[in-house]
Formats: structure tokens, sequence, C-alpha cells
């Protein structure tokens, strides 16, 4: 890990290029850091998708999580809006995991398994 010192060192505006990537030190129209993010994202996946019913740090309300989905972040905001509809409910998509509130575990396992995916129910 890089030293405070170094961190602050970093250029972070040119006028030649204008705002820079922090982390790679190109120009942020030339900046692959997100893309190789998403690669390593999805170079981790095994395949199986996972879904789970979580309620800690909610207040109680449950929310059905999604994870393990071998697809890019479009395409995976994609299938959230189609299976949000589905269920009828809300829902967002954070760092690469899909919520829809409220328990809808089998309704989302009988629909991910009619796409294709190999689905396994998580957590108790």
């Amino acid at each position: 890990m890089a030293s405070l010192q170094d961190q602050l060192r970093g250029l972070v505006y040119s006028t030649e290029h204008g705002q820079t990537c922090p982390d790679c030190r190109h120009p942020l129209d030339q900046c692959q850091c997100a893309e190789q993010a998403e690669q390593a994202r999805l170079a981790t996946l095994d395949g199986v998708v996972r879904i789970r019913r979580e309620t800690s740090g909610r207040k109680g309300k449950g929310v059905t999580t999604i994870d393990g989905v071998p697809l890019p972040t479009a395409e995976l905001k994609a299938l959230a809006k189609q299976l949000k509809q589905r269920c009828g409910t809300g829902g967002a998509v954070k760092e690469g995991i899909i919520e829809i509130q409220g328990d809808h575990r089998a309704t989302l396992k009988t629909e991910l398994e009619s796409r294709g995916y190999t689905v396994k129910l998580a957590g108790g």
C-alpha cells in the first residue's frame, strides 16, 4: 500500500489533458480502471448464482439478494429491472449484487433457472 505522501503527490488535473485518474494516472477519457475491475469481478465468479434473504442493517426489513450472476454491469442492471418487474417490488444493484425488496426467493429461483443459471438458495 502506498504511503499517504505518495497518495497526495499524484497529479489530479493537467491543463493538457484535463482530469486524470488517481489510480492509473491516465486522462479520465482513457482510463481503463473500471473495465479492469469489472473483468476481475467476472473472473472471480464460480458460475453458481446464490439467492439469500438478508435483514441485517435494514431495521428488520427483509431483502432478497442475488449474488454471482456472471454478467457485465449494464446487463446486470437490465436483469435486475426484469426481476423487479416479475416480483412487483423495488430494488437496486450494488457492487454486482442485485437486491430485491421482500422475500421472493422461490419466485427468483424459478425465474433464474428458466433463464439457464445454476441457482442455490444460500443462508437460512
